[in-house]
């Protein structure tokens, strides 16, 4: 191994430490030059620089800068599907990471049809009932609640609060996660309802 890949091996790890503890102005910078080191050398398909790339945009968004995180979530995804082909679980993370992007910042209309995108496919992929075929059907659930859907977005949160329970447990983050986004849709449908009429 070379003293320029151990430095950047380096980096990466110093990267996950700053990520975590909140010190994202000191961990942006981190992440832009593994980016950066990572295409240097290993080049632009290497499965490490995709991660690299989408590490950089999760923690532009967890900075809360969407216009610096969409475009790197866009390449990201569209790299992964060129590199790794539209079914593997990379290619569904960076299509999650990208409908979530899109939600963060507001744009309903191309965060929903990601979001549908990703849960059939983790339904094919992955089953039913995994983990991320979960976390992506509430994510869906959650963006038609924030389109004022209710209609879709509550039968959804319905049927991943039991699956949740059911696979994960009452306990597990995920099922209390959608509990309450289940009950937050639910008080929605009784504030809007009169509305509605």
């Amino acid at each position: 191994m070379s003293e320029h890949h151990s430095d950047w091996c380096l980096r990466c790890g110093h990267n996950h430490r700053h990520g975590p503890t909140g010190d994202l102005s000191g961990a942006i910078p981190l992440f832009e030059r593994t980016l950066s080191d990572t295409v240097q050398v290993l080049g632009e398909d290497h499965p490490d620089t995709l991660t690299a790339r989408n590490n950089l945009a999760c923690a532009y968004e967890s900075a809360g800068d969407p216009s610096g995180a969409i475009p790197l979530f866009e390449q990201a995804l569209s790299d992964t599907v060129r590199v790794m082909g539209e079914d593997h679980p990379d290619t569904l993370t960076a299509r999650n990471n990208l409908a979530y992007a899109y939600h963060s910042a507001g744009d309903l209309s191309g965060a929903i049809p990601l979001f549908e995108q990703t849960v059939d496919a983790r339904v094919l992929v992955l089953g039913e009932t995994h983990p991320s075929t979960l976390t992506a059907r509430n994510n869906l659930a959650s963006a038609y609640q924030s389109a004022g859907d209710l209609n879709r977005a509550i039968p959804l949160f319905e049927k991943t609060l039991s699956d949740t329970v059911q696979v994960l447990g009452k306990a597990h983050p995920l099922t209390k996660a959608v509990r309450c986004a289940h009950v937050a849709a639910c008080a929605q449908r009784v504030v809007d309802g009169p509305k509605m009429m």
